[in-house]
């Protein structure tokens, strides 16, 4: 049975004490998409956004937000991240914006919360930055791609 709450001895929740397990190389990797008209599409490929540089924001603030993940997401451990790359790539098949972010470090808790809020954030951000031009825009299918380390092992979407 899987505990859904971690309660310490008030009864409040809080944050799993991972002091006991072994150090080790974790990796997680997550993605999502901005689906979008082709002709918004054209404007990020063009770089004519009022905003200016949509790919270039969102990576930054994919970067941002993983290393800011612990004070968005309540009862995250605040980590010491080795790596967090957000891949950013247009899709005229979609069409949209293909988001992809990896976050490494070497620790006691794994990564895959810092990923896909990094995924989350970038999308949002492309989202942001040409709302003007297309507020039917849709971010979907965010989600863990595959995680290395840890006790539980390696895990990888099918």
């Amino acid at each position: 049975m899987t505990k859904l709450t971690h309660l310490d001895a008030t009864g409040a929740a809080s944050m799993v004490d991972v002091s006991d397990k072994d150090m080790t190389i974790r990796v997680a990797v997550a993605e999502g998409a901005v689906v979008m008209a082709p002709e918004t599409l054209a404007l990020i490929q063009s770089g004519n956004a009022k905003k200016g540089d949509v790919l270039g924001t969102a990576r930054i603030a994919g970067i941002m937000a993983a290393k800011k993940t612990h004070e968005l997401i309540p009862l995250c451990h605040p980590l010491l991240l080795t790596k967090i790359a957000v891949d950013l790539t247009l899709d005229d098949k979609l069409p949209g914006v293909r988001v992809r972010a990896t976050a490494k470090l070497s620790g006691q808790t794994g990564v895959e919360m810092e990923a896909l809020t990094a995924v989350s954030v970038a999308c949002l951000t492309i989202y942001d930055m040409v709302k003007a031009a297309d507020r039917g825009m849709r971010i979907e299918s965010i989600r863990l791609l595959e995680k290395s380390g840890g006790k539980s092992g390696d895990y990888r979407a099918e």
